[in-house]
């Protein structure tokens, strides 16, 4: 004698597909979150490279060495108006030390870049690297592009 348990009359044990009212389907379909994370990957590599900031300025070439350092340094940039910026904040000359002592992190060891276009004048460059290393910072340097041969 064979008796069928637990199947409260439906047709051979079979189990039907679709939704039944015993609960939710738990699957997870990742085909649609896979192919939003590769978009997204796509479009950070492509629009990375094009978010450096800066003054847009043309830096002479020279044959120095470059210099390796850990610590971002501060940029201070005269363009060929001889205006002056620092980082991308343009700022008047007799401001430029009381901002740099407040964003230097290293008191007056605080590397800091002056970056001069070309073309702007000689006496402007000069003006801010007076102000600069005549208020006590130390480590001042030039920027340029290394030179083509």
């Amino acid at each position: 004698m064979g008796m069928s348990i637990g199947n409260n009359g439906s047709s051979g044990g079979r189990r039907r597909r679709g939704r039944s009212s015993k609960g939710v389907m738990s699957e997870i379909n990742v085909t649609p979150l896979v192919d939003v994370m590769l978009v997204l990957l796509i479009i950070f590599m492509v629009t990375a490279p094009m978010m450096t900031v800066g003054v847009p300025i043309d830096m002479p070439e020279t044959s120095a060495q470059t210099l390796n350092s850990e610590a971002d340094p501060i940029y201070v940039t005269i363009n060929q108006q001889g205006q002056i910026y620092l980082q991308e904040t343009e700022i008047p000359l007799e401001e430029i030390v009381p901002k740099l002592q407040a964003i230097a992190k290293t008191g007056y060891n605080e590397r800091i870049f002056v970056k001069g276009d070309k073309s702007a004048d000689y006496g402007t460059i000069m003006k801010v690297m007076a102000q600069i290393s005549g208020s006590g910072f130390k480590n001042i340097g030039l920027v340029s592009l290394p030179e083509v041969n």
